[in-house]
């Protein structure tokens, strides 16, 4: 990934999301030919001089403080996630981050101990998702309801992949544009945290090739690692299920996370999904449940 072009193009967006009114600047009419603050309206709201912005947005800025770095997002109102992610992008070119041959020589492993909590989720489909997207480890009711996962290959194993390049995830997510959003959201901000991943390069580029929803969507630089909401999902035997979701990181690894999905006791997707768990376990056929 090209660090000072995703640095240059984060920043120009979030520049060009925050209004000079907002931020109390003033002379922002007819006349102003760009969207959102000029580099110098930045660099004064941020304290720096207007070279030393310009240089760090065009990722020449050698060694930057976190200081300014906060100053920054600050200035441009960014949310906790935003503001790490500017900070992995400006570090990534100060030699702190992994290199090529650290992810070469590395690989995710799921422990034993997580591995059996998913199995004791009999009734709430989960999974735990690793770099890149990866899907790492799954339930039954995860297999049945989301993916079957065992039956893929295992690069085909990869939460990006299934929502932009399987059908079968349009019809299971039934606000899939959501879901979509979400996806290429955290996909950049993993690439911002392993800019020297070229498995995630690949994948970036084999997305953008195949779908023109990624390749619009990327366009867009938005980063966010939503940790819960509502997702309601579709299958063909129970119809739509009314679920929500939450994420958890694994204190050992930040890179892998938790999602368990769940529906309100006592209500019908409740119902469904104990169900489906229990033709997922009698090894049954779904066509008959209703």
């Amino acid at each position: 990934m090209d660090r000072r072009s995703e640095l240059r193009e984060f920043l120009r967006s979030r520049r060009a999301r925050v209004r000079p009114q907002d931020v109390g600047i003033k002379g922002y009419g007819a006349r102003r030919r760009v969207p959102g603050l000029r580099r110098e309206e930045l660099a004064q709201l941020a304290g720096v001089s207007v070279d030393y912005y310009i240089r760090m947005e065009q990722g020449r800025g050698g060694k930057v403080s976190t200081e300014i770095l906060d100053a920054v997002a600050l200035a441009l109102q960014l949310d906790e996630t935003e503001r790490q992610h500017l900070h992995s992008l400006v570090l990534s070119g100060s030699g702190t981050t992994k290199t090529k041959a650290d992810y070469t020589a590395q690989q995710q492993h799921v422990r034993p101990g997580l591995r059996c909590i998913l199995d004791t989720l009999e009734n709430a489909p989960a999974y735990v998702v690793g770099r890149r997207l990866q899907i790492l480890a799954w339930n039954d009711l995860a297999r049945v309801l989301i993916a079957d996962f065992p039956s893929l290959p295992l690069e085909r194993r990869n939460l990006a992949r299934l929502t932009f390049l399987d059908e079968t995830a349009r019809q299971r997510y039934v606000n899939w544009q959501k879901k979509a959003d979400d996806t290429v959201a955290f996909l950049r901000v993993d690439a911002g945290r392993h800019p020297h991943d070229d498995e995630v390069v690949r994948l970036i580029a084999e997305l953008s090739e195949k779908s023109e929803d990624f390749r619009r969507m990327w366009a867009d630089h938005t980063v966010r690692d939503e940790t819960h909401g509502h997702k309601p999902l579709y299958h063909p035997a129970v119809g739509e299920l009314d679920l929500s979701f939450e994420t958890f990181r694994i204190p050992d690894d930040p890179d892998q996370a938790l999602t368990v999905y769940a529906a309100e006791p006592g209500s019908p997707a409740a119902s469904s999904l104990r169900a489906l768990a229990a033709k997922a376990r009698a090894g049954e056929s779904f066509a008959e449940v209703v």
